[in-house]
């Protein structure tokens, strides 16, 4: 299961955190949970730390207009980055 990483910036962090439990549903198949991180410098950049179950699904969640919607309601800003762990 790999840890991925995701960080980008919203237009406010107080609406953005009301999306706690849309986030919960939206990840959930994708996901066996998250993490919740805000910038020390700058509380406008989050950051998730993901167990991804299933890497595709992730893909299609991500692309899905439905959670563009979802975006556009708790101040998400493009553009989003995703990292994947790398195992050594």
């Amino acid at each position: 299961m790999p840890t991925v990483v995701v960080t980008h910036k919203v237009g406010d962090f107080d609406t953005w955190m009301t999306g706690h439990q849309d986030r919960v549903e939206v990840f959930g198949p994708a996901t066996s949970g998250f993490r919740t991180f805000r910038h020390t410098d700058e509380p406008n950049t989050v950051l998730l730390v993901m167990e991804v179950l299933d890497m595709g699904k992730l893909a299609e969640i991500m692309a899905d207009p439905d959670v563009q919607a979802l975006k556009d309601k708790h101040t998400v800003l493009d553009p989003i980055s995703m990292h994947v762990e790398v195992n050594t």
